[in-house]
């Protein structure tokens, strides 16, 4: 009993040490929203829940957003709209109602009739609330989606500055703006969107408002005697890590907050994106997408209230008590296998279960939130569900297989002829872990060739399960007769894929 006790108290400090040190709360960062100043300008689309912009079924009602509204009143004297349909054609007077400046937003892409309709909706706005809307954006990165010539974009903004008496704009990337200068002449202001994240050199947080003032100082010096507006600057609080830029509540909060303090410092514009987060983002952009709000899309709370500390894992000691009540679990598996089987595993198989244990104990309260938050919809829970309960059971089982001296088993045992396959329900179930993992790991392999822009990858989950595995795989090796032939077709598509992927 000492080498496992030992292991086992070891497995259990490392995992209260590590969850200890992931939910340490930021100090070094403030939060972003202060009660006691204004945010100059915050974008804002208020769908909700099921609510979407890609469905022209979609009609958001004047209580959801006369409610919004006063909730950002609270916050900012100003917000950016992006279109005029849906029922967003509300939004001015309501705006007018608490208080709030309005950058009106005209959606352009394709469609000629959509866009006479939203510019037609949005210059009756501006006429009819000359207080409140403060200035038109024509078209939101048209060319970067490549929907519109730059000098079709040059001539519908210019049509439509003889409508109004507001300032007229177009809002897109930095680069676009660098290399469509003919925009120049055509616009009353420049704006810009800076995302340190969605650059093609991703940016870490820490880097962000540094990389912020530079791109806006060369701007200023290719556009001179032009007021420039960052029409957006962010970062996503959840979501896939893009090379050194990582998603996470301390990094928003960070980002947002250095970018709010230099503007002050720099007396620039600048508009934040965004105020809610946005869960239909989450079907075509992956969890990253919807994850951009200072507010959450449900309950519309502020993700960080002032004077409560910022915290990537705000859960983080269920987080860790969980883990360590699954290293448990784990260990006294391992001792139940022994107990009711008697042998001698020699202690490298304990330091693989200790291994394993510890893998899992860490991983398994990452795995859950990510299963929430990377979840959307019925067919997210479907996927990333079965995956968390096929990694949270291997090590489990792969424990029972290390003490036994079982090897993994293979498809064959499982899904091949009579005579092949097994008739032991800890093997079968052993082996449906395995196919669950093998399967979905290598569909979202293969995902990121076709999506690797926005898809998600459970590496949490994936790693749960795969550290036992290797584990059985070294310490007792499948007999030849087996034939894994289906297990390295699998591993082989796993491989290809991420070489594919990189090039």
């Amino acid at each position: 009993m000492r080498t496992p006790l030992t292991l086992l108290l070891m497995s259990l400090s490392i995992i209260a040490s590590t969850w200890g040190w992931l939910g340490i709360p930021a100090n070094f960062v403030r939060t972003p929203i202060d009660p006691n100043d204004e945010v100059q300008c915050i974008s804002y689309a208020p769908f909700r829940r099921h609510q979407t912009s890609l469905s022209p079924a979609t009609e958001v009602s004047r209580e959801q957003i006369a409610e919004d509204l006063a909730q950002l009143a609270k916050i900012s004297g100003c917000i950016r709209t992006y279109a005029t349909d849906l029922g967003l054609d509300q939004i001015p007077g309501l705006a007018a109602k608490v208080g709030l400046k309005v950058i009106q937003g005209i959606f352009l892409d394709r469609n000629q009739e959509k866009n006479r309709a939203q510019i037609s909706t949005a210059t009756r706005l501006a006429r009819e609330y000359p207080g409140t809307v403060i200035a038109l954006v024509v078209g939101n990165e048209t060319l970067l989606r490549k929907d519109i010539t730059a000098s079709d974009l040059a001539a519908t903004i210019r049509s439509v500055k003889t409508q109004v008496t507001v300032p007229v704009t177009y809002a897109d990337v930095w680069e676009f703006w660098l290399s469509n200068r003919e925009l120049y002449d055509a616009v009353d202001f420049v704006t810009i969107h800076i995302l340190p994240y969605w650059e093609d050199d991703p940016v870490r947080a820490e880097f962000a408002a540094a990389h912020v003032d530079a791109i806006r100082r060369r701007v200023v010096a290719a556009f001179p005697g032009k007021e420039i507006l960052i029409g957006e600057i962010g970062w996503p609080s959840e979501g896939r890590m893009r090379g050194s830029a990582l998603p996470s509540r301390v990094n928003q909060a960070r980002v947002v907050s250095e970018i709010l303090d230099l503007a002050r410092r720099e007396n620039f514009r600048v508009n934040l994106f965004e105020a809610y987060d946005e869960s239909w983002k989450r079907e075509i952009e992956g969890t990253v997408g919807g994850s951009w709000g200072l507010f959450d899309s449900v309950r519309r709370r502020l993700k960080y209230p002032a004077g409560i500390p910022i915290s990537n894992f705000p859960l983080w000691k269920l987080q860790m008590c969980s883990g360590m009540a699954l290293a448990t679990l784990i260990f006294g598996a391992a001792w139940l296998t022994l107990r009711r089987k008697p042998r001698d595993p020699g202690p490298v198989a304990w330091l693989a279960v200790g291994i394993t244990a510890t893998t899992a104990g860490i991983l398994f309260g990452v795995a859950a939130q990510k299963l929430f938050y990377e979840s959307y919809g019925a067919g997210g829970w479907l996927l990333w569900g079965p995956l968390l309960l096929a990694a949270t059971a291997s090590p489990v089982i792969g424990a029972i297989a290390l003490m036994s001296g079982r090897p993994t088993p293979s498809f064959l045992e499982l899904l091949g002829p009579e005579g092949y396959r097994t008739e032991s329900a800890l093997a079968i179930m052993h082996g449906l872990v395995w196919i669950t993992t093998i399967v979905i790991g290598t569909a979202t392999a293969l995902g990121l060739i076709f999506d690797p822009r926005f898809i998600d990858f459970p590496f949490a989950a994936l790693t749960m399960a795969a550290v036992p595995f290797a584990a059985i795989t070294l310490l007792n090796p499948t007999k030849k007769e087996n034939r894994p032939l289906a297990e390295s077709i699998f591993a082989n598509v796993f491989f290809g894929s991420g070489d594919l992927r990189r090039d």
